[in-house]
């Protein structure tokens, strides 16, 4: 074949589409799935409500999804998004602050009942990841992804490359202590991140309030009749956004912990941007704008040095299954592989 007509081939094999994948984005309160093609275009999506903590009710979920999605699209691969510390080969949930998972060795057991590759890691990792392939990361190299949802997620991404660790526990920012002896969290520890700048952290604060009867606290009250239970973080946030007093502040004081917890990060990792994600960064800049006057009220070197950019996340709530699935996708590819050598190898060996 001459030179020319080789690297024509190869031209035309890199641009060539890679194969549909699915994307499970697995929360503290609901589940996303999606069809994700390897641009990262959602083809099609589902969301549920997270079963409770019962592990085996959660992959029921996940492999209904799974069924339902495959049905339309023709797939090679799922991945999976887990709220939860994975371990290094990507296959065990190691531990789930708010799901009942335990080093529960999620990806065997969706094995045995999906018929295609299967990845799990930890959520904030593959909403990092689709940040940095498809969304506001593009063009940088070292990047802080944050995702704000019942808790706080995080993931350090080098050339698109998601940082793990040792153990594949990298990236727990959340449960960093910043409070000795404060809020109790849901990991057995007191005072961690999370309890102050997270959707359950908004919540909180609002519920006590409401709950005291403050005289500040009227109009969400009355946007939930008075039941507590009702109030959830995007109430808090639809509040604030039509001008509600109370809901801005509780905003800022989430945006103000963000803040000074992100210098923190800076200080230790250097980043050139830094994303925030998450349902609670639907605030837009109601959060985003006290967080970054925290951040440069606390940077050390502030004015000395050039400070990342805080921007919010571009993919929305898609983020998390779009990079479970784009993850997958590399599996598919490792499965096609071994099967062709499989096929290619001779029946007889002499």
């Amino acid at each position: 074949m001459p030179e020319n007509d080789r690297h024509g081939t190869r031209r035309a094999m890199i641009g060539r589409p890679g194969p549909l994948t699915i994307g499970i984005d697995i929360g503290g309160t609901k589940v996303l799935g999606g069809v994700v093609d390897s641009f990262g275009t959602v083809l099609t999506s589902q969301r549920r409500l997270t079963p409770g903590r019962s592990v085996r009710d959660v992959e029921d979920t996940i492999v209904e999804l799974v069924d339902t999605l495959s049905a339309q699209y023709d797939v090679a691969a799922v991945g999976v998004g887990a709220a939860g510390f994975v371990d290094a080969a990507r296959a065990t949930v190691l531990f789930s602050p708010h799901l009942a998972w335990r080093d529960e060795p999620l990806r065997a057991a969706l094995m045995e009942r999906i018929a295609v590759p299967v990845v799990v890691d930890n959520d904030a990792n593959t909403a990092a990841l689709a940040e940095c392939r498809f969304g506001a990361g593009v063009g940088h190299r070292y990047v802080l992804c944050i995702t704000l949802g019942t808790g706080i997620g995080g993931a350090l991404v080098i050339d698109n490359k998601v940082f793990r660790g040792q153990n594949g526990m990298a990236g727990e920012f959340g449960h960093m202590q910043v409070v000795p002896d404060g809020h109790r969290c849901e990991c057995g520890n007191r005072g961690c991140w999370e309890q102050y700048a997270s959707g359950n952290a908004l919540v909180r604060d609002a519920r006590e309030l409401v709950l005291a009867d403050s005289p500040v606290a009227h109009d969400l009250k009355a946007r939930v009749d008075g039941d507590v239970s009702r109030l959830t973080g995007p109430l808090v946030t639809e509040a604030a956004q039509a001008g509600d007093p109370l809901a801005v502040e509780l905003l800022a004081d989430i945006g103000t912990w963000l803040g000074v917890g992100l210098a923190g990060m800076t200080a230790a990792f250097d980043p050139s941007a830094i994303i925030v994600g998450g349902g609670v960064s639907a605030a837009g800049d109601l959060l985003l704008g006290p967080t970054r006057q925290a951040f440069a009220r606390t940077l050390v070197g502030r004015g000395h040095r050039v400070e990342p950019s805080i921007v919010g996340a571009a993919l929305g709530p898609d983020a998390g299954f779009v990079g479970a699935a784009d993850m997958a996708r590399s599996a598919a590819r490792r499965s096609r592989r071994r099967r062709r050598r499989r096929e290619r190898r001779p029946l007889f060996s002499r």
